[in-house]
């Protein structure tokens, strides 16, 4: 089984690389983009077959190290 996460900052959060790239599509000309937040995308093969015990796993993995829960949201999905 696969689990893929995705982190991104919290909304209220400073995202300076997002402002890093925003500023650089503009330089491109790229005006129509009004807001960029980057996050980063963790892809995990899991060698569990329950998927209740997979998201609980993938659950304690992002709150214990993958995520920084006070500043970073995080998604989990699991596929087959």
């Amino acid at each position: 089984m696969k689990a893929i996460v995705n982190v991104s900052l919290k909304a209220g959060v400073l995202d300076s690389q997002g402002k890093a790239v925003h500023h650089a599509l503009e330089s491109l000309h790229f005006n129509n983009v009004s807001d960029v937040r980057v996050g980063k995308q963790i892809v995990l093969e899991l060698n569990e077959t329950n998927e209740a015990k997979a998201m609980a796993d993938v659950t304690k993995m992002c709150e214990d190290l993958l995520a920084n829960t006070v500043i970073e949201d995080y998604t989990i999905e699991l596929v087959k």
